[in-house]
């Protein structure tokens, strides 16, 4: 029923309790498509995946030269075999009940296309305070309504918290390799394409943060790199829901929010102002575009604002602003930062 998708590489110290949690799985009916990306550790990473073959036959090892997590996700995805495709990476670990309780939720509810769960963070939370926080917001996203409508921010899905239907890939291809993190990019293009996306309210999955993980040391997780890939999907979601396309007001007026905002241009979205809350760039002009005070906000129905004050509480209070204006989630206004 279920391939677990694990893309490896010099993961010796870390695979063991990773398949070790798999192998304690209540469901039985899963294969573990473990990919060793080019490994260079000697034999310490494929020692351990040629004793966890030993051990269980659902184990299925492919022994990969180094191409990259990306290319090698999109290679194991056609080797799954199996009706849903769960990812863990191998400094991760999951619940014995994982499988089971995701499984369950996609088979009864035919709607969803894809359903993570609630992660536990299993990192120091004072030395990666960022990542923590990141987590604690990514949990609080459960149903497909606040998920996609929150996904413009940050990605609303840790990675290897997700199961999904394999007639996904088919119906709107897989993993794509390029500049970008390819899990975002993933969630977009499929959410783009209607696909509704949903979680388990429960930990199932232990997200580990050591200091050589990926999204730290490879330039593809930059923040960036993030707002450059979701500009061109946030465009096309404003060009369908902004009736005021292809005009925006955004919501800042700061040098970081104005650079990441700028990134809609090349998509044929107008800037026509930025709304700030300090008084001494009020009345002026930033990028040939009018500066107010973001006490003077209309009413809602007046403007579409895009957010992109990235601040921490942010946007918690800039959400509770605008509401108080009327402004509702997606249908004024939203978030992408």
């Amino acid at each position: 029923m279920i391939s677990v998708l694990m893309p490896v590489r010099n993961a010796a110290a870390t695979l063991p309790a990773a398949l070790d949690s798999l192998f304690r799985q209540t469901c039985p009916d899963f294969e573990i498509v473990l990919l060793d990306d080019g490994s260079d550790d000697g034999d310490a990473t494929r020692g351990v995946i040629a004793a966890a073959a030993g051990r269980d036959r659902r184990v299925r090892p492919f022994l990969l030269p180094h191409r990259g997590v990306a290319a090698t996700l999109a290679l194991g995805l056609g080797l799954c075999r199996g009706e849903y495709v769960a990812r863990l990476d191998a400094d991760d670990t999951c619940r014995a009940d994982r499988l089971e309780k995701q499984a369950a939720y996609l088979e009864n509810h035919p709607d969803i296309g894809l359903v993570s769960c609630l992660a536990a963070f299993g990192g120091d939370p004072e030395r990666a305070a960022g990542y923590r926080n990141h987590l604690d917001w990514a949990n609080s996203l459960t149903t497909p309504e606040a998920i996609a409508v929150e996904r413009f921010r940050e990605s609303p899905l840790p990675h290897p918290t997700v199961m999904f239907r394999a007639g996904l890939v088919r119906e709107h291809g897989g993993y794509a390799d390029g500049p970008f993190p390819e899990d975002y990019e993933l969630w977009l293009r499929w959410m783009e394409a209607g696909v509704r996306m949903a979680k388990v309210p429960e930990h199932l999955v232990t997200w580990n943060d050591p200091p050589d993980r990926l999204s730290r040391t490879d330039p593809r997780y930059d923040p960036a790199r993030f707002h450059t890939v979701k500009a061109g999907y946030l465009a096309r979601h404003l060009e369908r829901t902004n009736p005021f396309h292809p005009v925006i007001e955004v919501l800042g007026a700061g040098r970081i929010t104005r650079r990441r905002a700028e990134r809609l241009c090349a998509h044929g979205v107008v800037i026509g102002g930025w709304w700030d809350i300090d008084p001494r760039k009020a009345g002026k002009a930033v990028g040939g575009r009018p500066v107010r005070h973001r006490d003077e906000l209309p009413p809602a129905g007046t403007r579409f604002l895009v957010s992109y004050v990235a601040n921490r509480g942010a946007a918690q209070e800039i959400a509770a602003f605008v509401a108080a204006r009327g402004y509702a989630p997606g249908r004024d206004y939203i978030a992408a930062a």
